[in-house]
């Protein structure tokens, strides 16, 4: 009880110091007052603990804990990064690092450890032949059997040119442990890891972040596609893409609209932190019609690119409503090397609506932020004059609903029963067709049947589960007699978990699971999506949409013109 006081007082004076400036700034006696007073409490509790606490107080991780409470409390991107954290923080913005090139994964239970994940193509992990499914038994001499990720990443990351040496341990293969000499490289994350002509007429870019890189590639990919007579329009896949630099979205709304373009509108807490952003480039293509896919995933930069183009009725959304995080952050820097990410202001897309969804500054009753609901959203109007509206993310013209993942399907993700088939399966197959042709065929998904141990096996078997709940309400309840008795038999045989039946009943589900891990294994990212954009729902609706004449600019509110696309009659605004 007294650490979780001493935290809470510690957070609240912490938060008074932080706003000492704005009191100060303000010439407000009394709040200067309850700062001091606040300062001066915590420094005073600090001291206490430190002297009379019975056991040794860990300064540094008690002061972190604070912090973090404080910020926590304000909103989920505030936050502290200490020096000894930066490094991960740097290569969001700017795409790079010193490495190996290489996702890693933990697990736990009987396979427990730190496993290779999937290798960048062209990374040194990748030259040097490590594959999905290695697990890293020992780095430089040191055992890593029982380290975190986050350990092995820290050990695996370094200075370009300098050396490691990895020992894995390899299933399926004659030689089980393996080992690698690998000179570390400077690493660049590609932000467009697939793009390329799908469905004959498409012109598809995968773009997974937005980082320092992200524009330029964008804008190659653009390029490159244009000079394909086949591509008839474009296709920009934010779906799963979090965000990242702003600067970086509004670059890349600038590749598709008029130069000096209005994207966005910044404002802080005063009128004089507004600030009005405009594209500053020459369009890479302002005709050829554009279609963004978007989910619940889309966030931030995203959700700008998205919401932007919308408004300008530049571009179809197609998808699901994105995440709905329309906040501002900047760092500030801090003492012995810190950044304070802060939140500093709200942004407005060019209709003028804000689409941030969470009010984290009121909260409810119960301790929760306040999500605006869906009645109370306020109307604003596109370039051509269609309605959109503010809060709750980007809605999109055409919304795609994906079904919840099976209980079966997410425990064969979940346990790695899908990563494992395919590590053992490239083992055994030197080669497989390209992700153009790739099918999960009948032969090997009875492989992966037949490869699932039923006795290892879990997953939420709910039928059984709430039978069961139901025979307990009717035997307290007092409806438990023979008859009933009969009858809850019958249901547990017909209800009764046939693996291999539920396996079958899924197979479609089950085997885009299949394709992506297998083709990692042979294609790396690449493989995956181009493979994926062959079964996606949200891509079958962008066609169906092109196939019906004058659609896509009817959507958009635009003239149509029989037999192509309208031109543009965006005003400028």
């Amino acid at each position: 009880m007294m650490k979780k006081t001493y935290l809470k007082i510690a957070a609240a004076s912490l938060l008074a110091a932080l706003v000492v400036p704005a009191a100060m700034g303000d010439s407000n006696d009394a709040n200067s007052a309850s700062v001091a007073r606040n300062l001066d409490i915590f420094n005073n509790i600090y001291k206490e603990l430190t002297t009379f606490y019975v056991d040794t107080i860990d300064a540094k991780k008690s002061i972190e804990t604070a912090i973090n409470a404080m910020l926590d409390d304000i909103d989920p991107y505030t936050e502290y990064i200490p020096a000894s954290e930066q490094d991960e923080f740097r290569v969001l913005a700017t795409g790079e690092y010193g490495g190996i090139g290489s996702y890693i994964m933990n697990r736990t239970g009987d396979k427990r450890g730190v496993y290779i994940s999937s290798p960048y193509k062209g990374s040194p992990a990748a030259k040097a032949g490590l594959r999905p499914g290695d697990r890293i038994i020992m780095i430089d001499g040191d055992s890593v059997v029982n380290w975190s990720s986050d350990s092995v990443s820290s050990h695996l990351k370094g200075q370009p040119n300098t050396h490691v040496h990895l020992k894995v341990e390899r299933q399926w293969t004659q030689d089980s442990i393996i080992d690698f000499d690998i000179t570390r490289e400077t690493i660049k994350v590609d932000p467009v890891p697939y793009h390329g002509v799908a469905r004959g007429c498409m012109g598809y870019i995968s773009l997974t972040t937005f980082n320092e890189q992200s524009a330029q590639q964008v804008k190659d990919a653009v390029v490159e596609l244009k000079q394909n007579p086949d591509v008839k329009f474009l296709v920009l896949d934010l779906r799963g893409n979090g965000g990242g630099l702003m600067e970086s979205a509004i670059q890349i709304v600038g590749h598709f609209v008029p130069k000096g373009t209005q994207v966005l509108v910044t404002r802080g807490r005063d009128k004089q932190s507004e600030k009005t952003y405009k594209t500053t480039a020459d369009p890479v293509d302002t005709t050829t019609p554009l279609v963004v896919l978007v989910d619940g995933s889309s966030a931030s930069s995203s959700e700008i690119t998205a919401g932007a183009l919308q408004d300008l009725d530049r571009a179809v959304i197609v998808g699901s409503r994105s995440f709905g995080k329309g906040l501002v952050q900047s760092t500030r820097p801090l003492p012995f090397d810190g950044l304070l990410k802060v939140t500093v202001a709200k942004y407005y897309i060019p209709s003028g609506r804000l689409i941030q969804e969470v009010d984290y500054s009121h909260r409810n009753p119960d301790g929760t932020f306040q999500r605006k609901p869906d009645s109370l959203a306020n109307v604003f109007h596109t370039a051509n004059g269609r309605e959109v509206r503010d809060g709750g993310g980007i809605t999109p013209d055409i919304k795609v609903e994906y079904p919840e993942i099976n209980r079966l399907v997410y425990n064969i993700v979940r346990d790695h029963w899908a990563f494992d088939f395919a590590t053992k399966y490239a083992a055994e197959h030197p080669s497989i067709p390209s992700p153009a042709k790739f099918e999960v065929t009948d032969e090997i998904f009875n492989e992966f049947k037949a490869f699932i141990n039923p006795d290892k096996f879990e997953y939420d078997k709910v039928c059984e589960a709430g039978l069961k709940a139901l025979k307990d309400v009717a035997k307290a309840e007092g409806y438990m007699n023979d008859s009933t008795s009969i009858e809850f038999e019958r249901l547990e045989r017909l209800l009764k978990h046939d693996l291999s039946h539920d396996l079958d009943t899924h197979r479609s589900e089950i085997a885009k699971h299949l394709a992506q891990d297998i083709l990692d294994r042979y294609y790396f990212q690449q493989g995956q999506l181009e493979y994926m954009v062959r079964k996606d729902e949200a891509i079958d609706r962008t066609l169906e949409m092109f196939a019906k004449p004058g659609e896509y600019e009817r959507i958009l509110g635009k003239p149509v013109t029989e037999g192509k696309p309208a031109k543009s009659n965006k005003k400028k605004r």
